[in-house]
């Protein structure tokens, strides 16, 4: 990689992180924190899903997400259901009140992103999508 495009690239997601910071606790994005909103969809997607696999994913400490599904269980947005191979083990599941959450979540991210993107063609945000997600999966060889 080149310099400038190196130099470029590094100060463009430092800014973007921190503006979207700004955005995630202004509560321009939802009532859900980032976390929150990864896990619970997460969660949706799973069906339900344990600790240890959520941890997998997100490539976090168990006892990191121990604690954020915790607090979202204590929130009243999932329940735990133990797991029938293994009795120490329990899954994770939403609660209408966690889907509630979620979509509504989900909603407000996506009008905020379609106001942001107004002005970019449809083959430019489809290359954003295809953009980031190759970033994001850079990670998982990390």
């Amino acid at each position: 990689m080149d310099k400038e495009s190196q130099i470029s690239i590094e100060f463009e997601i430092a800014l973007l992180t921190r503006r979207l910071t700004s955005i995630s606790t202004s509560g321009k994005f939802g009532q859900l924190d980032r976390s929150a909103y990864l896990l619970l969809g997460q969660i949706q997607s799973h069906g339900s899903v344990g600790v240890k696999a959520l941890a997998e994913e997100f490539h976090l400490d168990i006892s990191t997400v121990s604690r954020q599904t915790s607090a979202l269980e204590q929130k009243g947005y999932v329940y735990k259901t133990p797991d029938p191979d293994d009795g120490r083990a329990s899954f994770y599941r939403l609660t209408e009140e966690g889907l509630r959450s979620l979509e509504e979540s989900k909603r407000q991210r996506q009008e905020r992103i379609d106001l942001l993107l107004k002005d970019w063609t449809e083959e430019e945000r489809v290359r954003l999508g295809e953009l980031l997600a190759k970033f994001n999966r850079t990670y998982l060889d990390d």
